[in-house]
């Protein structure tokens, strides 16, 4: 009996790979990886009009994976616990005591109201982690020189690089026609949890998807030369605007990391990279087919 179910197994397993390759390599099947920043969940207009994109997206025929992070939420619950957030370059560094408090803002109260923002508009999201099934492998990251921090390499704690993207299992949860709300944490072989970069490891998600269109929401919707006047918005930056534009000072911050993140994909087959708001009906749909009216495409 036993042996016979585990001949069934692995006839299962067969073809359930079959199935997530044909799904990952059909020419017909639209892919979105959008990543939601944890300040959308603080605007009503915000996480509501993000819902509504999403559905108008899923109506059109998208599958679509979502990744959070939780910043401000993350910061509130600290104060709570009488920490001090410590951030280099928009990078979070990330003490034993604050990995606690990340775990419980992120997996806890951002994934389940973001959820719950979703499935009020009947869009059925699926809230789970990087740790559920082994879906985001990591490793603890070394010391790293990084953009913005200065000459000298910086220990970010209890942060993790990600290492391996559990594909299988996100094809397998949009074939059940569910949404995948990720929240950012990692998980060693042994394990260890650990913080991750929501940059980070949203492009690692798209690529292991060869997904056609990477979303990076953010309130503020788009790189500006002056955040203060909108009609200053940048259409489209080159991996050479955006090299100015972060030494200009124009992309500042948290900004930084996701525009050096999504440059990488740029050769990997994503179609379109963008930095988009979701408050604005019809947003996600206009980034999609190009029109150039809402965000900021980012381009080789």
């Amino acid at each position: 009996m036993a042996l016979g179910l585990s001949l069934i197994n692995k006839i299962t397993a067969k073809l359930e790979l079959s199935t997530v390759t044909q799904k990952m390599n059909h020419p017909n099947n639209k892919i979105a990886v959008i990543k939601v920043g944890g300040d959308v969940l603080l605007d009503p207009q915000e996480s509501g009009g993000l819902a509504e994109n999403i559905l108008e997206l899923r109506a059109s025929g998208w599958s679509i994976v979502v990744l959070h992070g939780g910043g401000p939420q993350v910061n509130r619950l600290q104060t709570c616990h009488g920490l001090v957030a410590n951030k280099v370059a928009g990078r979070r560094i990330t003490s034993e005591k604050d990995l606690l408090v990340v775990k419980q803002a992120i997996a806890g109260e951002v994934n389940v109201n973001l959820v719950a923002a979703l499935s009020k508009v009947g869009l059925p999201a699926f809230g789970c982690h990087g740790a559920s099934a082994g879906l985001i492998k990591a490793t603890k990251r070394p010391p790293v020189i990084i953009t913005g921090g200065g000459v000298k390499p910086i220990d970010f704690g209890e942060v993790g690089d990600v290492t391996n993207i559990n594909a299988k299992l996100l094809s397998g949860l949009l074939d059940l026609d569910v949404i995948p709300v990720i929240a950012t944490l990692g998980i060693s072989d042994q394990g260890q949890i650990f913080n991750i970069n929501a940059d980070t490891t949203v492009v690692q998600i798209a690529k292991a998807l060869k997904a056609n269109l990477l979303l990076l929401t953010t309130q503020v919707g788009g790189v500006f030369v002056d955040l203060k006047d909108p009609s200053t918005r940048i259409n489209e930056v080159n991996r050479e605007k955006a090299r100015r534009l972060i030494e200009d000072g124009r992309i500042q911050g948290g900004m930084i990391p996701k525009v050096e993140e999504a440059m990488t994909l740029l050769s990997e087959g994503v179609e379109t990279i963008a930095i988009v708001s979701g408050k604005h009906p019809g947003a996600f749909m206009a980034v999609a087919e190009g029109t150039g009216q809402y965000g900021t495409r980012i381009i080789a």
